[in-house]
């Protein structure tokens, strides 16, 4: 839970020091006042100000909202004093970025009523100043009342959205143990007791084959049948296994690629290619990888996808009409950039690790485009004999 003091994110990029330029502004209204003493208070109360604002920023807890009530203060008094009601902007950009939901809607209702308040006293007063500026007045009234809030919200959506990929990193952990405890305990159960027949029948036939090597004969093939029993039940636990498929991924591709519309090119027959469940299921992984990295990074509009099978290999390539991995993760780019290239150099790395544990392999050409080659090697068939136990 949220307490009162979590109030402000630690990133707020340069915002804040975009908005002190404008601290010349002000000056404008003081130096049109008519005695030193008024100009030497409104410098105080800028200064004060400006003071404030920045240790906002730097506060935590409690005293960024004693930073904050002090801002409002002054820029009460500067729009009644000097009808410069500007100070309300810095306000509501500030008071957008307080995490903490009631820290939020309370200075923002109190920094609203205020402004509206002060700009109705300048009006009946007549002050000549704000009655000079009121289109500049209305924008700032309105900017009071939506900036907060778009502010806050596009920060919660953030928030969100960083908690919602958390979340499904954590599920897919989970996802991922429990699969590893259940094909644990299958193997467990299969194995365990048959290994056991096999070596207690192993110790009896060593103890039988000079004082009766009939029963001894006949242990040894009780313990060749008992071994392929277990190699078989081994194998339907592995054909059982949920692995992605490559007709399957590529369903999912198709409906990631149209909702991101790109155009899917699709060459080569699927349902012919003749591999292993591990292997498809590392270039089911892989595929998925590599459209995920077209779909957020590539800036494409088409994206080709080609199956070629021979006796020896399969070789699957994948290509866009993108901007390249060069320019995806370039050096001059901003953070976010940065993070991105780092990302998808991350996820480009596990697709070559996942193709050499299966012997295979990932060539990346980024030239009018990003292609990757990917082979994978098939399999020696096993003898008859093997097969046919």
């Amino acid at each position: 839970m949220q307490k009162w003091h979590q109030t402000f994110h630690r990133n707020t990029g340069l915002g804040p020091y975009v908005w002190v330029v404008f601290c010349i502004l002000p000056f404008y209204f003081i130096v049109r006042s008519s005695s030193m003493l008024e100009t030497a208070i409104g410098i105080a109360m800028i200064i004060g100000f400006f003071g404030c604002y920045v240790l906002s920023f730097l506060a935590k807890g409690w005293q960024v909202y004693f930073w904050t009530s002090a801002q409002i203060v002054i820029s009460v008094a500067m729009t009644v004093g000097y009808g410069y009601v500007y100070f309300s902007l810095f306000l509501a950009f500030f008071i957008g970025n307080i995490r903490n939901k009631a820290g939020f809607f309370t200075l923002y209702t109190i920094h609203l009523v205020g402004t509206i308040a002060t700009i109705n006293y300048g009006f009946v007063t007549k002050n000549p100043l704000l009655l000079s500026q009121f289109p500049f007045v209305l924008i700032s009234l309105i900017a009071v009342i939506l900036l907060p809030i778009n502010t806050y919200n596009r920060n919660k959506r953030e928030q969100l959205e960083g908690q919602l990929e958390n979340a499904n990193k954590r599920i897919s952990d989970l996802v991922k143990l429990e699969e590893r405890q259940r094909i644990a305990r299958d193997l467990h159960d299969t194995l365990g007791q048959k290994l056991s027949l096999i070596g207690l029948k192993s110790d009896l036939a060593v103890k039988l084959i000079s004082r009766d090597p009939d029963r001894a004969q006949a242990e040894l093939f009780d313990v060749r049948q008992t071994a392929r029993s277990a190699l078989k039940e081994v194998r339907e636990i592995v054909t059982n296994m949920r692995g992605m498929r490559i007709e399957d991924e590529i369903i999912h591709m198709q409906q990631m690629l149209k909702a991101a519309q790109i155009e899917l090119n699709l060459e080569g027959d699927t349902k012919r290619i003749a591999t292993t469940l591990l292997n498809e299921n590392v270039v089911s992984m892989c595929l998925k990888e590599a459209v995920t990295n077209i779909v957020k990074h590539s800036h494409a509009t088409s994206c080709s996808v080609s199956f070629d099978s021979t006796d020896s290999e399969l070789v699957i390539k994948v290509s866009d009409n993108g901007i390249g991995i060069n320019k995806r993760s370039g050096g001059t780019g901003n953070r976010q950039n940065k993070a991105t290239g780092t990302a998808q150099e991350n996820g480009l790395r596990g697709m070559k690790e996942r193709l050499e544990f299966i012997n295979g392999s990932l060539e990346i050409v980024s030239e009018n485009g990003t292609t990757l080659l990917m082979r994978v090697p098939k399999p020696v068939k096993q003898p008859l004999e093997e097969v046919r136990s």
